[in-house]
């Protein structure tokens, strides 16, 4: 540590910066989080892991930029096969409402987090994208894309939260409490603000196999890990493929086994397809016109 050091004054002063450690502001969405996940703890959850075969859909995204320099969203893909599955097995994101019923909702909001500049930091932000299931691939990927440069005090608003980026955390702490009371009465008001079902993708900053068990207040929410290249056998013959660790987490007190592993199954065998890419090229394809002229081909490839 440095020493005190002479003012103009006359006075000394402790200096800010020490050699052995720096002081950081703690961003005021990490501080929310806390809260929120505390609240989250007592949940029943049952989590699985799972390895799924991603080499066709990696391969197909790598060849659309090659070719058309857009890259496409991983995570949109993924969004839109989970939508598909879930739009299959609706149970799958039931929530109790009373002690003797369940609600299904038709629609499949998917809670994703996407990372925005706050407070001069980057944050994840929650943001939902409503009626996935409703939606295209490309559809999807253009609304993650579009929200990746939104402004956060907008996207708070967005969310029903316009005082949100500027509540103290004690005020947080006390409309969260409310909010967590009232979605477990009425999960009507717990998905109009948080989404059906959860999606995290902590796996894609980094290389190699990892899962990630999350926390969640979702009766289904799933955790994309790390791509790793494994061998694996491909119509008899063994050949080099790329695995995504990928986490499903269920509320065990709403979703049993035997429906969690039939999602399950559908949801990797999509996954594993490469679902909805080759729409996402025709749409492409579609909305370049035999005569559009370079420039304006350029332009919709951005």
């Amino acid at each position: 540590m440095e020493g005190l050091v002479p003012s103009e004054g006359g006075s000394e002063s402790m200096k800010q910066k020490h050699a052995d450690y720096r002081m950081a502001p703690f961003p005021k969405f990490r501080r929310f989080e806390a809260v929120m996940l505390r609240s989250l703890q007592r949940m029943p959850l049952v989590h699985g892991l799972l390895e799924v075969d991603v080499s066709r859909a990696r391969a197909h995204l790598r060849e659309h930029k090659a070719n058309t320099g857009e890259a496409l969203s991983f995570t949109a893909f993924i969004i839109a096969c989970l939508a598909k599955a879930i739009d299959e097995h609706k149970s799958v994101q039931a929530y109790r409402t009373g002690r003797h019923q369940l609600i299904l909702f038709e629609d499949v909001d998917v809670n994703t987090q996407i990372e925005r500049d706050m407070d001069g930091q980057k944050s994840a932000i929650p943001y939902t994208i409503r009626a996935a299931n409703r939606k295209t691939f490309r559809e999807i990927h253009h609304e993650i894309r579009a929200a990746q440069g939104e402004d956060v005090a907008k996207a708070a608003e967005g969310m029903g939260f316009k005082a949100y980026p500027f509540l103290p955390t004690f005020l947080f702490r006390i409309g969260w409490w409310v909010l967590w009371r009232i979605g477990r009465t009425y999960p009507q008001v717990w998905t109009k603000y948080m989404g059906t079902v959860g999606i995290t993708a902590v796996g894609m900053f980094g290389k190699g196999a990892g899962w990630g068990i999350p926390l969640t207040g979702h009766t289904l929410s799933i955790t994309l890990g790390g791509i790793a290249e494994k061998p694996g056998v491909v119509d008899g013959q063994i050949a080099l493929r790329e695995y995504l660790s990928l986490t499903m987490t269920f509320d065990h007190g709403i979703v049993d086994g035997a429906p969690a592993a039939r999602f399950t199954g559908r949801l990797k065998d999509l996954i594993e397809s490469g679902y909805g890419l080759d729409d996402s090229t025709e749409e492409l394809e579609q909305a370049i016109a035999p005569g559009t002229s370079g420039k304006s081909q350029a332009a919709l490839q951005q």
